[in-house]
């Protein structure tokens, strides 16, 4: 390890062939943000229905 923390073998893959790890992950919280905004609880003030 470097003095950054970095592994120098990941470093290596990394200039090869990309971050991806990184691009997963963040297209995952891009995709996570987007499902929150559509999958958001409803907001209502109304009482919850009584089954009988």
């Amino acid at each position: 390890m470097n003095s950054h923390g970095d592994v120098p073998i990941y470093a290596q893959l990394i200039r090869e062939r990309g971050d991806v790890p990184g691009d997963v992950r963040r297209e995952a919280e891009h995709i996570q943000r987007s499902l929150e905004r559509v999958i958001a609880p409803p907001r209502s003030n109304l009482p919850s229905p009584m089954y009988r």
